[in-house]
């Protein structure tokens, strides 16, 4: 019996390998994608980069206000992950432990966002609020509330309900439930969700800054349409830098804490 089941897996997983490839080949066909000329085209494309795409002592020049436009990236990250994360922790509470029209318009809300990419919340923004923060920021957070939202309900459901219906049992109310079985079994994965979207966020925001015309994004395409390729690699550097080091604080915030 465990020999078949084995063999059956095994099937079943050559048989979606299989349909990969061939959706592969199909997608590069109607696309017109020439996987040969993308892998011969690399190496001119490195001896570019190599070239021109490299920070030089005149580019050290605009490392102040570099610096500053980073700061204001990274810190719009944070501000936009912990405001989002405390409204999509109340829908994802919401979602899992109410009323079924409400559990289903919580979860039809986060869907939508979610499935809303960030460059193109920035956008549409922009025609209400022009090219500010605030369009930045509303772009960041309607996509991290849909995107935390969901990564919550799957945490929070997978809640034990053995602690939970004896709390209920006891005739405890929701909110005691919520704070006595629910949040302290749940709390470790939800704070790790919230520090793997900080980074997230941090890449985000410099690209949609460059819609928004804000943060270290919107510097990196001044410099890169006025072919100052110099310092627009240094930007690409010290972004870089960052998104290491606040994953490496992450990592270090997860292991200690959590």
């Amino acid at each position: 019996m465990g020999i078949e089941i084995a063999q059956n897996r095994q099937r079943n997983i050559t048989l979606m390998f299989i349909f990969l490839i061939i959706l592969s080949a199909a997608s590069m066909q109607i696309t017109e994608f020439n996987l040969v000329d993308a892998i011969t085209a690399i190496p001119n494309a490195m001896t570019w980069m190599i070239a021109n795409f490299y920070p030089n002592a005149q580019s050290l020049d605009n490392l102040p206000s570099i610096l500053s436009k980073l700061k204001e990236t990274v810190l719009l990250a944070i501000v936009t992950t912990t405001t989002a994360s405390i409204f999509a922790l109340l829908f994802a509470l919401m979602s899992t432990r109410s009323n079924l029209i409400l559990t289903m318009t919580c979860r039809l809300i986060a869907s939508f966002f979610r499935n809303v990419p960030d460059t193109v919340w920035a956008i549409v923004l922009l025609l209400s609020f022009g090219q500010n923060i605030v369009s930045g920021y509303f772009a960041l957070f309607f996509a991290t509330f849909g995107f935390l939202t969901r990564s919550f309900i799957e945490t929070i459901e997978e809640v034990s309900t053995s602690s939970v219906e004896a709390l209920e049992a006891t005739g405890a109310t929701y909110f005691q439930v919520v704070f006595q079985a629910i949040m302290p079994s749940s709390i470790t994965q939800i704070i790790s969700w919230v520090l793997f979207m900080i980074e997230t966020n941090i890449r985000s925001s410099t690209l949609v800054g460059m819609l928004t015309g804000t943060g270290v994004g919107h510097l990196f395409n001044l410099y890169y349409k006025s072919f100052d390729y110099n310092s627009a690699s240094l930007v690409v550097v010290l972004i870089i830098i960052v998104i290491i080091a606040i994953e490496y604080i992450s990592n270090y915030i997860r292991r200690v804490i959590l």
